[in-house]
This record gives C-alpha cells, sequence and structure tokens, in this order.
C-alpha cells in the first residue's frame, strides 16, 4: 500500500515540479515583453479619438439637420397661414420664422443658411433650407438640407365655395 501511494505521490510532485519550473521560464522570458504596453498604448490612441471625435460629428450632423427640419417646418406653416390672406408678404413673414428659430435653436450649429422660399404650385407654399455645420475633422464640408412644402390654408364659409 505504501508503495503505491509513494509512486501516486510522486507523480504529482513530478507535474508540479513541472508547472513550477514551467512558469519560472515564462517569467524570466516575459522581461522581453516589458514595452509592448506601450507600443499598443501609442498604436490604439489615435483609433480610440477618431472614433470618439467622429461620435461628435455624427451628433452634430443630426442635431443641426433637426434645427434645420424645425425651421423649414415653422417657416413653411407660418407660410401656409399667410399666403392666401397676404399674397407678396408670406415670404417675409416666413423668412424671419425661420431667421427666429435658427437663431433660438442653433446659431452656432447652422452656419450661413440658404433659405428659399417656394411655390412649386398656385396653392402649394414651403420653405427649403440648406445650410453648412462645423466640423472636427479639418477639411471635412458637410451640409444639411431641409425642405417642408404644404397647402396654402384657405377659409371658406360653411356652405360656400
Amino acid at each position: 500500500m505504501r508503495g503505491v501511494l509513494k509512486g501516486a505521490l510522486g507523480g504529482v510532485h513530478r507535474r508540479v515540479r513541472h508547472r513550477v519550473d514551467a512558469a519560472r521560464e515564462a517569467a524570466t522570458t516575459r522581461g522581453d515583453d516589458s514595452g509592448m504596453t506601450a507600443i499598443e498604448f501609442v498604436l490604439l490612441t489615435p483609433v480610440l479619438f477618431f472614433m470618439i471625435f467622429a461620435t461628435v460629428q455624427f451628433g452634430l450632423y443630426f442635431f443641426a439637420d433637426h434645427v434645420a427640419q424645425a425651421a423649414a417646418q415653422a417657416g413653411a406653416r407660418k407660410a401656409r397661414a399667410t399666403a392666401d390672406a397676404q399674397p407678396g408678404a408670406w415670404r417675409g413673414e416666413a423668412r424671419d420664422v425661420v431667421d427666429s428659430y435658427i437663431r433660438q435653436l442653433g446659431p452656432q450649429l447652422v452656419l450661413s443658411p440658404d433659405v428659399k422660399m417656394v411655390q412649386p404650385e398656385q396653392n402649394t407654399v414651403g420653405v427649403e433650407i440648406t445650410a453648412r455645420i462645423p466640423t472636427v475633422f479639418p477639411g471635412l464640408d458637410l451640409t444639411v438640407h431641409a425642405q417642408s412644402m404644404g397647402p396654402v390654408e384657405r377659409f371658406v364659409q360653411e356652405g360656400g365655395n
């Protein structure tokens, strides 16, 4: 019985000794990889910064798009409401509403807006806005375009034409 137990313990001892020796050998060769973390940091930092700036640019673009769309819709609402009552004055009033929206929501976000009042048909009016947006990447030129149109509101008396 003692012989069997001694043989089993000897096998375990050899396996443990082998693993300890392998760990010691790995510890001595690990000194060669001491600069690897710094190299990985240097290589991955620009990728991380690019991803952060791309996320910021994505947010700027979509917020500017929403501001331009809101301004176009507000201008078109004003144009639809006043085009029948004031045939020539609706353009100026709609433009004032668009400018007011852009000033309130994003004056530094919607840069040099080009606002056009459109009347594709006799009873339809609308607003088109094209504007540049600020970018975080040098040399990148992004623009947003928003358009809103609708029929002119006409109030008729009941039973009338």
